[in-house]
C-alpha cells in the first residue's frame, strides 16, 4: 500500500518530459554542481529533477532528504 502512495507522490508522471527538459536545458550554475553531486562524490547519491508531488527540485538527496533549489 505504502509503495502505491509513493507512486503519485514522487517523480509524478505527468511531470516526465518537464523533468527531462529541465535535465536537457540545464542552467551552467546547475550542470557545475551536477558535476560535483554525481557519481557519489559526497558520499551520497543526488537526483537531478526530482518531482515531489507537484514540484520539481532541482537536486535530491534521499538519504538524508535534502532538496536543493537554484534560482538564476
Amino acid at each position: 500500500m505504502l509503495d502505491d502512495k509513493r507512486k503519485y507522490i514522487y517523480n509524478v508522471p505527468n511531470l516526465k518530459y518537464k523533468r527531462q527538459h529541465l535535465r536537457n536545458n540545464a542552467t551552467p550554475t546547475e550542470q557545475i554542481l551536477w558535476q560535483e553531486l554525481k557519481n557519489s562524490k559526497l558520499g551520497y547519491k543526488f537526483r537531478r529533477q526530482f518531482s515531489v508531488t507537484g514540484y520539481i527540485l532541482d537536486f535530491y538527496c534521499p538519504a538524508k532528504r535534502l532538496a536543493i533549489e537554484l534560482d538564476g
